[in-house]
C-alpha cells in the first residue's frame, strides 16, 4: 500500500524546517527542497549553468554563492523563469525518486513529507495526497527570517502567497507560535489522521 505522501509548506519564518525535523521523529521520511537546491547547486551541472547565465561572479572560488544568485533572479521575471526552469525539474526528478524509495521501505514510514515553499505557488501540491500549511504570528516570523539574515526578503515574499492564502487551500493547517512540544503534538494528530 502507498505511504501517504504529503506536501509540507508556509511563509518564510514560519517554522518549516522545525516542522519537517519534527514529522521525522514522528515516524515519517523527510525531504527538504531547498536541501535538494543546495545540493544541486554544489554539483558542477548546476554551478556551471548559472556561471554560463550570469558571469563568474555568482561563484566565485568556483561555489555558488546563494546570495549572488537570488539578485539575479529577482531581477526580473524572465531571470527567474529561467532560473526555475534550470532548478524545478531537477527537483522534481528527486521528489519522485524519494516517493518511490518510501513506498519500497521495509518497514514503511508513517508517511513521506515534502518540503516545499512554494507548493502552491509551483502548482506542485496536485501531486500529493495531502498538504500542510504551518502557519506562525507575523512578528515571530518576522524575527525568524530576520534571525537567519535572509536576503531579498521582501522580493521572495512578494512571490509567495500569504500564509492565510497558502492555509487557505492546505488539507491540514498547524500553528507554530508556541511550543515544539505543541509543534510536535498537533503534528502527531496530522500523521493519525492520514493513516488508516
Amino acid at each position: 500500500m502507498p505511504v501517504p505522501f504529503v506536501g509540507l509548506t508556509g511563509g518564510l519564518g514560519a517554522g518549516k524546517s522545525t516542522a519537517l525535523a519534527a514529522l521525522g521523529r514522528l515516524g515519517a521520511v523527510t525531504l527538504s527542497t531547498d536541501a535538494v537546491v543546495h545540493e544541486l547547486y554544489a554539483g558542477d551541472a548546476v554551478r556551471d549553468a548559472v556561471v554560463e547565465r550570469w558571469g563568474p561572479g555568482v561563484a566565485p572560488g568556483g561555489a555558488v554563492d546563494r546570495d549572488a544568485i537570488a539578485r539575479q533572479a529577482f531581477a526580473s521575471p524572465g531571470e527567474r523563469s529561467w532560473l526555475e526552469g534550470l532548478i524545478w525539474p531537477l527537483v522534481g526528478r528527486r521528489v519522485v525518486e524519494f516517493r518511490a524509495a518510501a513506498d519500497a521501505a521495509t518497514p514503511p514510514p508513517r508517511a513521506a513529507v515534502v518540503e516545499t515553499p512554494l507548493l502552491f505557488e509551483s502548482g506542485m501540491n496536485a501531486i500529493y495526497d495531502a498538504t500542510i500549511a504551518v502557519i506562525a504570528p507575523e512578528d515571530v516570523r518576522a524575527a525568524r527570517a530576520a534571525a537567519r539574515g535572509h536576503a531579498a526578503v521582501d522580493e521572495r515574499a512578494k512571490r509567495q502567497l500569504t500564509q492565510e492564502e497558502k492555509a487557505a487551500r492546505a488539507s491540514y493547517v498547524v500553528a507554530n507560535g508556541g511550543t515544539l512540544e505543541e509543534l510536535e503534538s498537533a503534528l502527531a494528530a496530522v500523521l493519525a489522521s492520514l493513516t488508516p
